[in-house]
């Protein structure tokens, strides 16, 4: 039996820790610091709603990831720890820069919320914004990047293209995996502010909600590629805990 590569096992251990965090955030409160929220109802017992959010976790993440991951490698992306990236390439530097856009989060989120009729963008309440935080740096990375970017330019530049214009296909696709990534929070922000459509957010939301997950995602889809799944984990994670953990809670 074949044994797993250093990097798969990373990867599966940081999977299990997502479903570990799944399962607790289910007792702990999910409203929003900054916006009036219904009591949490839940269709099972906590217990069975924990391992339920666990079980998914493992299976729907991990599958997609294990598959991203796969296929990365035969686009050639850097591995989780691919010979020749450094310590300091892998974890420092893109956590300074997912902290550095954490603080253009704050910034961006400043001057917008002059303009939409709901103001700033909520936060989850502490401690919750510190698991958020971490859930969201390897479950969001898992899908929009590791398995969205590696599934689509595999399939588009790899086969379709018969392995050509990968680097042209990668940053189409990443403008995708961005605007997916965006879109993507709108359901809970939908539930957020009581809004029943997506014709109902203000124009400025919406430009906000694009722009601030778009810079992001074009950042933690550079840093996947160059120095692997860890390095677009460092800058989602960083950018959030600013944002989020830091600044949420002033």
């Amino acid at each position: 039996m074949k044994r797993l590569s250093p990097s798969t096992k990373t990867f599966l251990l940081l999977i299990m820790i997502y479903a570990v965090i799944a399962g607790i955030m289910v007792y702990l409160p999910q409203g929003s610091s900054t916006a009036a929220v219904p009591p949490q109802t839940f269709p099972l017992p906590k217990p069975v709603m924990a391992l339920v959010a666990g079980l998914i976790v493992l299976v729907s993440y991990g599958g997609l990831g294990l598959l991203g991951l796969f296929l990365s490698k035969k686009l050639g992306f850097a591995e989780i720890w691919q010979a020749g990236v450094t310590n300091r390439q892998r974890f420092l530097i893109p956590g300074l820069v997912g902290a550095v856009l954490g603080v253009f989060i704050i910034v961006g989120d400043l001057i917008f919320s002059r303009f939409n009729p709901f103001g700033a963008l909520p936060h989850p309440p502490f401690p919750t914004s510190i698991l958020a935080s971490l859930a969201a740096g390897i479950g969001e990375e898992a899908i929009f990047r590791l398995f969205f970017i590696a599934f689509w330019t595999w399939l588009i530049s790899y086969v379709i293209l018969r392995k050509r214009n990968q680097n042209l296909v990668f940053w189409v696709v990443t403008f995708l995996s961005a605007l997916a990534f965006a879109m993507g929070h709108l359901p809970s922000l939908m539930y957020l502010y009581n809004l029943t459509s997506i014709r109902q957010f203000p124009a400025f939301l919406m430009a906000e909600i694009i722009l601030l997950n778009g810079v992001i995602s074009f950042f933690a889809a550079y840093y996947f590629r160059k120095v692997g799944f860890l390095g677009a984990v460092g800058v989602h994670l960083w950018a959030d805990v600013v944002w989020h953990v830091i600044f949420g809670a002033f």
